[in-house]
C-alpha cells in the first residue's frame, strides 16, 4: 500500500471548500461585492432607524426598534452569505481515538495511532482503532445527501485500497424521500457492531466483524423504506474500486432492517457474486505478479438488537464460502478448494450508572474445512490464529473463540474512556509466541482507549 502523504486536515479543507482554489483569481471581485454589501446594509440600517424613530412598534422605544431591525438585517445577510458559500445543510463531525494495547504473545505494549496498514495490516488487536476521522455531510435543497468521510491509515479505504477516503457517497431521492439512489464508495453495513470508536461499545471488534465481513462496496444501488422496513442494495465491486483485467462479473450486496418497536429490531445482509481471490494470482511471462482473479463468493448474516433501560443486547450469526479460497489445496492434485466458515457473536451491556457501562462479548468462529480460510485470508496467519496447526493435520483449520470484558465511561458529552480485557483461544496451537517461541492455543490482550468526538 502507498504511504499517505498529505494531511487529512489539508485535504478535508480542500474538498470541503472547493471555492478556495479560485480565490486568488477573483479576489478583487469578491472584495467589491463585500464592500457593496456593507454599503447596502448601512443604508438599510439608516433608513430603518429613521422609520423606527418616528413610528415606535409594540411598545418599543425608538432605540430598541432600531436595534431590532439592525439585527434582522444582519441575520439575513449572514444567511445569504452562508447559502452563497454552500454551508447550508452542511454538517462537519470528527472522531479521534487513542488506544494503549498490551498483547501477550506479540510482546507489545504502548499506544498505537494512525498506524499504516502497509506496515501493520488489519488484525484483531489493531483493527479500526487508533483513528482520526473527518466526516462531511451535505444535504441540498432537493434532498440529495452527499457524504465524504476521511480516515487516513486505518479507515475502510485504507484497509481495502490504501486510500484515506473512508466513504464518498451520494443518496438521491427519486419518487420520494423513501426511495433513493445510492452511488459511490460505501463502508460495509453488515452486523451489529459499528466501525467508529464512539459508536462501538468495546475497543476491539468481534470475530465475525474482523474476519467474515466485507470492508467496503463501490457501485450503484437503491435504498427503499417500507413501513418499519429499510432495504439497501448496491451492485458493483467489493473491497476494491475497480475490477482487474478479465474480471468483469459484478457482485451484489444488500441489507434489510426491521424496527419492531422502540426497543427491538433485527436485520440481515448478504453478498453474492465474484470477488478477489488471493489464492489465484496471475503472473506475466517472467513469473512476476500482475493481479488476482475473482471467484464466486457468498456471504449471509443476520443480527438482532434489544435496548431498554439499562440493558442492551446484540446477537449475530454469519455464514460464508468462497470458491478456490481455502488455505490448504487438495493434497493429491494440488487444486484450489473452497473455503467455508460460520460463526456466532453475542454482546450484553448494563448501565451501572448513567455514565458507566459494563460490557461482555462472546464470539465463536468455525473455520475447519480444507485447512481453514476466511474472507481475505487464504494463507495461515499466526498473528490472528487462522489456519491449521503448523505441526498437525493440514486439512483441519483452527476454530476460534474470543471473550471480551470491558467498561466504558462517558466523561463528558464529547469524551469517552474505555478499558477491555480480551481472551482469544483456538482448538489448535495457531497463535505465534514471539517471546517464548513456538505456537500457543491462546492469547491475552488488555487495552485502554480515550475517544473524543464532536
Amino acid at each position: 500500500m502507498k504511504h499517505w502523504q498529505p494531511t487529512a486536515l489539508a485535504l478535508a479543507a480542500a474538498l470541503a471548500f472547493p471555492g478556495a482554489a479560485m480565490a486568488q483569481a477573483s479576489a478583487a471581485d469578491v472584495a467589491k461585492e463585500i464592500e457593496a454589501l456593507k454599503s447596502r446594509i448601512a443604508d438599510l440600517e439608516k433608513k430603518l432607524g429613521e422609520a423606527a424613530a418616528t413610528k415606535p412598534q409594540w411598545g418599543m422605544t425608538p432605540e430598541q426598534a432600531a436595534e431590532f431591525n439592525r439585527i434582522s438585517v444582519k441575520t439575513e445577510s449572514l444567511e445569504d452569505q452562508r447559502d452563497a458559500l454552500g454551508f447550508k445543510g452542511l454538517q462537519v463531525n470528527g472522531v479521534i481515538d487513542l488506544p494503549i494495547v498490551w498483547n501477550q504473545n506479540r510482546r507489545t505494549f504502548g499506544p498505537q495511532f494512525l498506524v499504516d496498514t502497509g506496515t501493520d495490516p488489519y488484525s484483531y488487536d489493531s483493527s479500526y482503532f487508533g483513528m482520526a476521522i473527518f466526516d462531511f455531510l451535505k444535504e441540498t435543497e432537493s434532498g440529495t445527501l452527499w457524504r465524504l468521510t476521511l480516515a487516513p491509515q486505518r479507515g475502510a479505504g485504507a484497509v481495502a485500497m490504501g486510500s484515506i477516503v473512508h466513504e464518498a457517497s451520494v443518496s438521491v431521492p427519486l419518487t420520494s424521500d423513501k426511495v433513493r439512489l445510492l452511488a459511490g464508495q460505501i463502508p460495509d453495513w453488515s452486523g451489529y457492531e459499528f466501525l467508529p470508536a464512539h459508536l462501538n461499545k468495546l475497543i476491539t471488534h468481534n470475530l465475525l466483524f474482523d474476519f467474515t465481513l466485507p470492508t467496503t462496496y463501490t457501485g450503484v444501488g437503491l435504498e427503499l423504506g417500507l413501513d418499519k422496513w429499510v432495504f439497501k442494495s448496491v451492485v458493483g465491486t467489493m473491497n476494491t474500486s475497480r475490477k482487474n483485467p478479465k474480471n468483469r462479473y459484478p457482485m451484489i450486496a444488500y441489507r434489510g432492517d426491521y424496527a419492531r418497536g422502540e426497543f427491538l429490531g433485527w436485520g440481515f445482509a448478504g453478498v453474492h457474486g465474484k470477488a478477489v481471490n488471493f489464492n489465484d494470482a496471475v503472473l506475466d511471462a517472467n513469473g512476476d505478479f500482475l493481479y488476482y482473479n475473482d471467484s464466486i463468493l457468498n456471504l449471509l448474516e443476520a443480527d438482532v438488537w434489544y435496548t431498554r433501560g439499562d440493558i442492551s443486547l446484540n446477537g449475530q450469526i454469519s455464514f460464508g464460502t468462497q470458491k478456490g479460497a481455502s488455505i490448504t489445496p487438495d493434497p493429491v492434485t494440488g487444486a484450489l478448494r473452497n473455503s467455508q466458515w460460520w460463526g456466532l457473536s453475542g454482546l450484553a451491556g448494563y448501565k451501572l450508572s448513567p455514565r458507566l457501562e459494563a460490557i461482555g462479548r462472546l464470539d465463536y468462529l468455525n473455520n475447519s474445512k480444507n485447512g481453514g480460510g476466511l474472507l481475505g485470508y487464504t494463507v495461515a496467519d499466526a498473528r490472528n490464529g487462522i489456519g491449521p496447526d503448523p505441526a498437525g493435520d493440514p486439512e483441519r483449520g483452527a476454530s476460534r473463540v474470543a471473550l471480551s470484558l470491558g467498561l466504558n465511561y462517558l466523561f463528558n458529552e464529547n469524551t469517552m474512556l474505555k478499558a477491555e480485557y480480551r481472551l482469544d483461544r483456538a482448538n489448535a496451537p495457531v497463535f505465534e509466541d514471539l517471546g517464548g517461541g513456538g505456537f500457543r492455543k491462546s492469547n491475552n490482550v488488555i487495552a485502554t482507549q480515550i475517544v473524543v468526538f464532536w
